[in-house]
């Protein structure tokens, strides 16, 4: 009876125009990456079995934060007519991907999230909001958010001296202000050498440079603790050789995202026992 009841309004109401739309599916099963900051998220925040690709760069272990875990899942090297047989319905990619292959899929059934590199600890919350929202699971990204947040908490560090470093990698280059490094230096209670010599966000410094700066520490990559080439050369130079160095893996610090705590904690961890040294 009830069942009568309700055809017969739901037929009154569709013929007044005013019938209200099925709901609509939301939550993706189909989820591709073109991005490697994107993979990251995804594979904090999705179901396993929502992620039809990740980036090539997923499984490098010297990009990718999630290397190991990201074994476990299938990769593109993102081209149209690729990303188009996985049938996706959700494509995160970078505002800066390219047109060609990106117009090849809009205009199709698939949503899009561009998320553009996220440079501070505020737009890495957004992203993980955006993200785990786009997935169909915002409560695991308010959750996420906590879990950082809970991670990075740490005694009050004293004003009266913050030791200057400086991020220097392969062929000079320095990370400057503005910058996501820069933000977790901060946060260590370092100063930025960068910001002492007004430098940009990227620059190059010279050795003769860095010798008449002096900064208290050399932040590093790990990869360049040996020398490959000419680019990792000049960071063992015996003009600056006894600086000491803090290390951390690129992997940390490629992307904003679940490894911006770790990143934090090593650095950390680093600059005390430095200290106490």
């Amino acid at each position: 009876m009830f069942e009568t009841i309700a055809s017969f309004f739901a037929s009154v109401l569709a013929t007044l125009g005013l019938a209200t739309a099925p709901a609509v599916e939301t939550t993706p099963r189909r989820v591709v990456s073109l991005n490697l900051c994107a993979d990251q998220y995804i594979m904090a925040l999705a179901d396993p079995g929502q992620i039809t690709a990740l980036t090539h760069n997923a499984r490098d272990p010297e990009m990718s934060y999630q290397a190991r875990l990201a074994q476990r899942f299938p990769i593109s090297r993102g081209s149209a007519e690729e990303v188009l047989a996985l049938e996706p319905d959700l494509i995160i990619a970078s505002p800066y991907q390219r047109h060609d292959t990106l117009a090849l899929l809009k205009g199709r059934n698939v949503a899009f999230l561009d998320l553009p590199p996220a440079e501070s600890w505020p737009q890495i919350v957004e992203q993980v909001r955006q993200v785990a929202k786009a997935l169909g699971h915002p409560e695991r990204g308010q959750a996420l958010i906590r879990r950082m947040e809970s991670e990075m908490v740490a005694p009050a560090i004293s004003p009266a001296h913050r030791p200057v470093a400086a991020y220097y990698q392969r062929r000079g280059y320095m990370t400057g202000t503005g910058t996501l490094v820069d933000e977790m230096m901060q946060r260590t209670g370092l100063t930025n050498l960068a910001a002492t010599l007004d430098k940009p966000s990227l620059a190059r410094l010279s050795l003769e440079e860095m010798v008449a700066a002096r900064p208290d520490y050399l932040i590093v990559e790990s990869a360049t603790e040996t020398v490959a080439d000419q680019g990792t050369e000049m960071l063992h130079h015996a003009a600056i050789a006894d600086i000491p160095r803090i290390s951390l893996p690129q992997a940390l610090t490629v992307c904003g995202g679940p490894s911006y705590p770790e990143a934090v904690r090593r650095l950390r961890e680093q600059l005390g026992v430095r200290r106490a040294g």
